[in-house]
């Protein structure tokens, strides 16, 4: 039986023609990508295969932000709880951060859009009782009350990509120059994105598919004193302000919000949070002025004949798959990382593209692909907790990314990827647009519902922590599981009670977060709805401390 071939995305380099045609022909690639750090040169767009060109939106164009270093990205940092010992406390506001990644914002009045707290009454310190230093990085404060403690939430300038500075350290590029973010909201980089991805397309007529990595804003990823990660949530909307936001936001909601309503306590809003009004409120209002943004660039790149790809990841922050708005940016594919089932799932069951993609793992990167090192362990690791997902919806592609020159070093890993890349291809041919048996309809209960769908209690996509791994393993299980899985909220219950087709209500978490519910329960509708529903018939398993109020 002949061979099949295609749905593979393979990533290349310069220079490395006649080894990408080997490898092409091994693992049946049809398509050709590059990756952060290397690019594809002519000969190997010329190749037989469908093209695949990184485009970066906010970054990567410090030409035009050295004369535009007002425009930078902005987000809230909140410092370190300090104890006052005497009537006055200056507090080094920077200590704890990275100053190569983020600095003062003193270009916006601090009195206006900086907050100080007495963090043992939560009382806000009027301005007037606070003074900061020339270069912003300390805050005196005025007749405070000894021991007690005070924090200082400011606006900083983002002044280098996370995503960049992460991959900047890995490989060791040494002088390369750092990638400054900048904010579409401002003048001069709106119209700039619009200006280059025109100059762009027509400069690049080998690409095939626009690969969007990502629109406009990171997740919240934020480095200590040393140049490591001090915290980092995947869903964080923290490094999305601005003033040009804060103010539209006020204009579309009707109040103001407040430093802390981003900064939650120095929880920063963490998925693991039972959400607020104002934050929910938040990322509506991103993700709605991301998906008119995001259109406009989709619609040119529809323009002259390419498609647009967005990976789901880095600067994916307002894009929401699974939200209201994500329809209308009218983009052709998604591609995303796999970590797992529940990623896989993630990513396949987002509607509205032609075709999705799973960027497989390792990552042809040298911190996996060094000497003494095999990286099929963790290929092998990847692919098998993949693999069970896909047989209940599959992905329409799978890929790989990174220096494959590094990767090619290894030949039983590459003998292992030719297996996995024959195995997808056989599994999607039995499975794609099949519905799989189901035995039952189960609904995940959160206070975030379809718009974390596969999504709980993730942290830094897929990543192991000690405190979720045994919650995760329940989404995880279900991902490959004979039964249909949707995310339901507190609130779609309240308003609209439990779907006719769910038999089972899973509620897993711990006590106070989001994915329990904390003081969710205290509804009276809420609870009553679900005993009704339970007292007829339905399932409700509970996981953790399901249905667990501190109120009571």
């Amino acid at each position: 039986m002949e061979k099949r071939k295609g749905q593979l995305t393979l990533p290349s380099e310069n220079g490395f023609l006649e080894e990408t045609k080997t490898i092409m022909g091994k693992w049946g690639a049809d398509a050709l990508r590059d990756s952060d750090g290397t690019k594809l040169d002519d000969d190997i767009k010329d190749l037989d295969a469908k093209i695949y060109t990184t485009y970066f939106v906010s970054r990567g164009h410090n030409d035009f932000m050295k004369d535009h270093m007002d425009e930078t990205q902005r987000l809230y940092l909140m410092s370190a709880h300090c104890v006052a010992t005497s009537n006055s406390l200056t507090i080094s506001i920077m200590k704890g951060y990275f100053s190569k990644q983020v600095r003062p914002d003193m270009t916006s009045d601090p009195k206006k859009y900086w907050e100080v707290i007495d963090r043992t009454t939560e009382k806000v310190v009027l301005p007037e009782k606070w003074s900061y230093s020339a270069d912003g990085e300390e805050v005196t404060i005025d007749e405070v009350e000894p021991f007690h403690e005070y924090t200082v939430t400011f606006l900083a300038q983002a002044i280098w990509d996370p995503t960049q500075m992460y991959n900047h350290i890995t490989n060791d590029w040494g002088d390369k120059e750092h990638d400054i973010p900048f904010d579409i909201r401002k003048k001069h980089s709106n119209e700039f994105i619009h200006d280059y991805m025109e100059k762009w397309l027509k400069e690049n007529p080998k690409t095939d598919v626009v690969r969007f990595t990502t629109f406009f804003y990171h997740f919240t990823l934020v480095f200590n004193e040393e140049g490591k990660e001090k915290f980092v949530d995947w869903f964080g909307y923290s490094a999305s302000v601005s003033v040009e936001a804060l103010e539209a936001f006020e204009k579309e909601k009707g109040y103001r919000l407040r430093p802390e309503h981003i900064v939650d306590k120095g929880y920063y809003n963490s998925s693991f949070r039972v959400p607020s009004k104002e934050y929910l409120d938040f990322v509506d209002f991103q993700s709605k002025y991301v998906a008119k943004e995001a259109k406009k660039l989709v619609d040119k790149v529809h323009e002259y004949g390419k498609e647009a790809m967005m990976f789901l990841g880095d600067n994916w922050i307002g894009t929401e798959p699974y939200g209201k708005y994500f329809a209308s940016i009218g983009m052709d594919a998604v591609v995303g990382s796999v970590g797992g089932g529940a990623t896989l799932r993630m990513i396949s069951d987002i509607e509205g593209v032609k075709y999705t993609e799973g960027r497989f793992l390792p990552y042809f990167f040298p911190d996996t692909f060094r000497e003494g090192n095999d990286p099929t362990i963790e290929a092998r690791e990847n692919w098998v907790a993949a693999r069970r997902a896909i047989m209940r919806k599959p992905v329409d592609r799978i890929g790989y990314g990174g220096y494959l020159s590094l990767a090619n070093q290894f030949p039983d890993f590459m003998d292992y990827i030719e297996y996995v890349a024959d195995e997808f291809r056989e599994i999607y041919g039995k499975f794609n647009r099949v519905k799989p048996h189901s035995g039952l309809k189960v609904a995940i209960l959160n206070s975030w519902g379809k718009l974390r769908t596969w999504q709980t209690h993730m942290v830094a996509h897929a990543l192991w922590y000690k405190q979720i791994y045994s919650y995760l393993g329940i989404i995880e299980s279900l991902s490959g599981a004979s039964v249909d899985v949707s995310f339901i909220s507190f609130e779609d219950v309240k308003k609209n009670g439990i779907p006719e087709d769910v038999d089972v209500i899973i509620n897993a978490g711990d006590q106070g977060t989001a994915f329990s519910g904390g003081a969710e329960w205290a509804d009276e509708k809420l609870v009553t709805t679900l005993r009704k529903w339970i007292y007829e018939g339905g399932g409700f398993i509970g996981i953790g401390e399901p249905s667990a109020n501190c109120s009571g």
